[in-house]
This record gives structure tokens, C-alpha cells and sequence, in this order.
């Protein structure tokens, strides 16, 4: 079987819900072939894929213009938008050349429409997949616009003509579009490999590690001025280069990431489906802070109440690093069995039906 998957580069997240998805299609299937449209870097994609794969480095979608981690930049991203879809139907026409020339079994998409207009045209069953669809994003930030109606229009009709669009828990609601179908969470299990990180750094086996991350955007927080908190360890990414007495970078641990967050006592970061997901099914406390007027964090955040431990952290904690009070209270909740990952075995069998029956 050979899989066409075309993967946004927004952040981590859609290329976590999509690395679960192919490593469970590759278990039901040991000669999968498979094609990665993608733009993030190829060993960021390894990272997380454990099965060989073409890659294309190149972006299918214009997603949204970021200010910081937290924050759109709505009028640059109406622009991009706007040019985007002044060529929409040669970039459809160009999509397709692409798919008629590889001649994937499926092509699926998370979350970028083009290659779903294009598999449509071309003939290919295609799915959507993900916790969100950009025509909702862009309808949030971009709505009112007088071009808007057109570009949504276009938008709308590439995500309804897939023969799917597969949301995964906790998902936005997405009411518009027939063809919505529900699985479970699509997360990735760590292993804890807490006393070979303790051997690694010198911790004592008392000591709390806890995880700074925040999901691929430029947001380093400014750790240098942060103040020692007694019996609390930091783990950062490597590339912030953060000189702290407490701080150590991740990566030299060779471990896998779902293995360092499983590792932790506590995860901080932004509202957004990879770490949540992965910190509830793994069943690590997340502090986060909120990203300003993201549709999907209600759903997000809404969903870790209910199903994990997690509290509201202010930009000025994060800023002074005064996070003591804030750890404790949540540590101090009551902590429910973790969740169960089963999305990916969900959307394989819904591939598995939509070969059985290809559109016509």
C-alpha cells in the first residue's frame, strides 16, 4: 500500500497526530510505501516516523503568520491567503500532476485542503485527518473580510469532498462538514527512563524534573532570570541555549521525546493537541499558558480538565520564573488513570474502508 501523507508544518502537533497514524498503518501493513509531503526538516520528521519514507520538503497550505507561540498575526495572514487563492485552481492543477504522477492508494491530509481538492480530481481516495481544519481557523481570524467568503468557500468545498475528515479527540467541532467522523485520541506512549536521566544529570531520586516545551514556535522563555526553586530540575530544548544552574537541554539524554515527557513530573507549555494529548495519555501534569484567541484552546483545555492534571500558568510567572506556588497546586490534584490512545487503530480501519470502497 502506498500512502501519500501531506503534513502542515505548525508547530509540532500535526506531525505528532500524523506519526501515529503511519506507525500504526505500518504494523497492519510491513510493505507500506510512503510519501511525506512536508516542510519541516527530514531528521525532525525521523524523529517521530518509524518506518523508511520519500520526503518532500515543501508546504501545501499557508496556515497562519505567528507574532510569537501564542499570538496570530491576523492581517499577514489574510494576505497569505489572499495570494494563495488568487492561483487556486493551478495550484489544484499542479497538485494533481503530482498525485497522477505517484499514484498513491490514499492520500491523506493534516490538515492542508489543496491535496484534498486534488486527490478528488485526480481520482484517489483521500481523508482528511486532524483536531482542527484551517477554513475554521482562517473563518476565526479572517471572517469578516471581504474576500473571505470566496477564499472560505474554496476551503470548505476541498475539505467536504474528501470522502473523510477524521477528527480526533479532543477535536473543534467542525459541524459543516458532512463528512465528519469521531476517533479517539491520537497520542504517542512514553516509557519512563526517570533513573537513567537521574544517573545522567546527578539528580537525587527526590528531585522534580520538569519540562519546558513549547511546541516548535519561536518562544524561548527568559530562563536566565529564573530563580532556583529548591528540589526542581528544568529540562529545555537545546537550541535555547538557556545557561541556568538547574537547566539541562534534553536532547543529549538520546532519548526519544515521548520518553523525556514521560520521564517528567510536570510539563509546561502551550495549549496545543500534541503535548496535551501526550501529556494525558502519559499521565503527566501540564501547567500552560494561554495562547491569545486560539479557536481550538477551549476544546483543548476543556478536554484536560476532564480528563488529566493541568493548570492556567500567567505570562509573568513564565517571565519571572516565580512558578513554585503553581507547580505545587498541581501536583497537589488528584491524579486520574491515564487516558487511552486508540485514534490511530481507529483511522487505520476507516482507511482500510474507504479502499474497500474508492470513490467513483
Amino acid at each position: 500500500m502506498h500512502i501519500w501523507f501531506d503534513i502542515s508544518f505548525h508547530g509540532y502537533g500535526h506531525l505528532a497526530q500524523a506519526a501515529e497514524v503511519i506507525n500504526a498503518c505500518a504494523i497492519q501493513h510491513p510493505d507500506l510505501r510512503l510519501t511525506v509531503k512536508c516542510a519541516a526538516p527530514r531528521e525532525v520528521i525521523a524523529r517521530r516516523i518509524r518506518v523508511p519514507f520519500t520526503h518532500i520538503q515543501s508546504a501545501s497550505d499557508v496556515t497562519m503568520a505567528m507574532v510569537s507561540a501564542v499570538e496570530v498575526d491576523a492581517d499577514a495572514s489574510a494576505r497569505g491567503y489572499q495570494v494563495f487563492h488568487r492561483d487556486w485552481a493551478r495550484h489544484v492543477a499542479d497538485y494533481t500532476v503530482l498525485l497522477r504522477h505517484a499514484a498513491p492508494d490514499v492520500v491523506l491530509a493534516n490538515v492542508a485542503y489543496l491535496p484534498l481538492a486534488a486527490a478528488k480530481r485526480a481520482g484517489i481516495p483521500a481523508a482528511g485527518l486532524c483536531s482542527l481544519n484551517w477554513a475554521d481557523i482562517y473563518a476565526h481570524y479572517c471572517g469578516g473580510r471581504p474576500e473571505a467568503a470566496e477564499i472560505l468557500g474554496e476551503m470548505r468545498a476541498a475539505y467536504a469532498g474528501a470522502e473523510r475528515f477524521i477528527r480526533l479527540e479532543p477535536a473543534m467541532p467542525m459541524h459543516d462538514l458532512p463528512n465528519r467522523v469521531a476517533v479517539g485520541p491520537v497520542a504517542q506512549y512514553g516509557q519512563s527512563l526517570r533513573a537513567h536521566i537521574n544517573r545522567q544529570l546527578g539528580l537525587n531520586p527526590d528531585e522534580k524534573l520538569v519540562l519546558v516545551n513549547m511546541g516548535g514556535m519561536h518562544f524561548r522563555p527568559p530562563m536566565e532570570s529564573w530563580p532556583r526553586l529548591p528540589g526542581v530540575t528544568w529540562l529545555v530544548q537545546q537550541d535555547w541555549r538557556v545557561q541556568h544552574a538547574d537547566a539541562y537541554a534534553f536532547e543529549p539524554l538520546g532519548m526519544a521525546f515521548t520518553d523525556v515527557l514521560a520521564s517528567c513530573d510536570a510539563v509546561i507549555g502551550k495549549p496545543g493537541y500534541g503535548l496535551f494529548a501526550e501529556a494525558a495519555v502519559n499521565g503527566v501534569p501540564l501547567l500552560y499558558l494561554r495562547r491569545v484567541d486560539w479557536p481550538e484552546e477551549l476544546y483543548l483545555v476543556d478536554w484536560l480538565v476532564r480528563n488529566g492534571r493541568c493548570l492556567e500558568v500567567s505570562a509573568a510567572a513564565i517571565a519571572s520564573g516565580e512558578l513554585a506556588s503553581d507547580l505545587a497546586a498541581l501536583w497537589a490534584q488528584p491524579c486520574p488513570p491515564p487516558v487511552r490512545s486508540n485514534g490511530a487503530q481507529q483511522v487505520v480501519k476507516i482507511i482500510a474502508e474507504m479502499l474497500k470502497n474508492p470513490p467513483v
